[in-house]
């Protein structure tokens, strides 16, 4: 234990950019079993490590490890836990939970037989940490850490510290939140860098090779969170990789699933079951007409998951009204529920109607509402999309 102290004191220790997540004040501290899902390169390892700076700042009672280090070949996480809550332990972070064995039980044991440990750990996206897992039922807490919204990005880049506007506020007041904004800062300067280079913060590091660090990411979550925790076999991956590319190549489109699974050289069957795992991997998105996301169910469109994944796996379908709509759809997806709409675009959580288009979009009626692009302010139900990027 006292090499993963080290490590601990070690990665806290190192200086590096602080780039705080609003996902931070949205988790209860109070639960003792805490479950952080994401992508891969999305910042789990980095969020965590900052749950320890800012919460738990020269506590010795809290611990990070990563479950990658061989010790826990030989060493269970219940047998671990144990050491360290009998010598004070309160708060136990582990990280990457999908790559241990019989992980459910084992935080199952911890959570009834340490009353006064907490433990916060990270998952991939494609786990069922919930599903299947009875023992954890009513015990944990999932949340999700996604991309960065365009308030996020924007505060990180221009050092503001802009906070995030509810939907219902945005809606009655985008003129005068639009006009705050603006005021301080012109949000379109930095738009389209944001679509490009800004939902992952690879940028952090290097901005040079962002599209190599998106692309191999991409390709790990293909690799293993698709192919290993869903029990593909690896020789079927490059028919993973070829979906994505034909999807991110056509989206957003009606996906005619028998051209698919002729494209693809493999079942219908087979192909429904991969837009599933590709959703549930965070690299699509799945609209529906009615929020039904049966498995058995045809999307009536599929969208990239956000912009960044469209310029880094096929970037010669990059156009205005393919950025606009997978991003309207991305920023609202995270609290909202998004299904496609007979006489607009989107349908927001069942009674918002928005067509998303360029600086002369219209809403629809007196009813709907219009997101609308290269705009800084906007007038009776025509709302900057930019906007939407302050959700979260």
């Amino acid at each position: 234990m006292e090499n993963l102290l080290q490590i601990h004191q070690s990665l806290t220790d190192t200086p590096k950019e602080f780039l705080r997540r609003g996902l931070m004040d949205e988790i209860d501290w109070s639960e003792r079993l805490i479950c952080i899902k994401g992508f891969r390169g999305v910042g789990k390892t980095t969020f965590l490590l900052d749950i320890v700076k800012e919460r738990f700042s020269d506590d010795k009672s809290c611990l990070y490890v990563n479950l990658n280090n061989f010790y826990f070949t030989k060493r269970k996480i219940y047998n671990f836990a144990d050491e360290f809550y009998k010598k004070g332990g309160k708060v136990l972070i582990l990280d990457q939970i999908h790559k241990y064995p019989e992980w459910d039980v084992e935080l199952r044991d911890c959570y009834y037989n340490f009353p006064d440990l907490q433990v916060i750990f990270s998952s991939s996206p494609v786990l069922r940490v919930i599903e299947g897992h009875d023992e954890l039922k009513g015990i944990v807490k999932v949340y999700n850490l996604v991309g960065l919204s365009f308030r996020e990005y924007l505060n990180y880049k221009g050092n503001f510290n802009f906070s995030a506007y509810k939907l219902e506020d945005i809606l009655a007041n985008h003129i005068e939140i639009a006009a705050e904004i603006t005021n301080v800062v012109k949000p379109l300067a930095y738009f389209n860098e944001y679509l490009e280079t800004g939902y992952y913060p690879y940028f952090l590091n290097s901005k040079s090779f962002y599209r190599e660090s998106l692309l191999k990411h991409v390709n790990l979550a293909l690799e293993i969170d698709v192919t290993y925790l869903n029990q593909i076999e690896l020789k079927y991956l490059p028919k993973l990789r070829k979906l994505l590319q034909i999807i991110c190549s056509q989206v957003p489109f009606s996906p005619n699933v028998s051209k698919l699974s002729v494209d693809v050289e493999t079942s219908r069957a087979t192909i429904m079951n991969y837009l599933r795992y590709l959703k549930n991997a965070r690299l699509i998105n799945l609209l529906y007409s009615n929020g039904d996301e049966d498995q058995l169910k045809k999307p009536d469109l599929v969208y990239a998951h956000n912009t960044n994944i469209l310029y880094a796996v096929d970037p010669d379908n990059i156009n205005n009204r393919n950025l606009r709509t997978t991003f309207f759809y991305n920023q609202l997806n995270f609290h909202h529920l998004v299904k496609s709409s007979e006489k607009a675009d989107f349908m927001i959580d069942g009674q918002y109607e928005f067509i998303v288009g360029g600086k002369y979009t219209e809403s629809v009626d007196a009813e709907s509402y219009a997101a609308a692009d290269m705009i800084e302010e906007g007038r009776d139900n025509v709302i900057p999309l930019w906007l939407f990027g302050f959700l979260y």
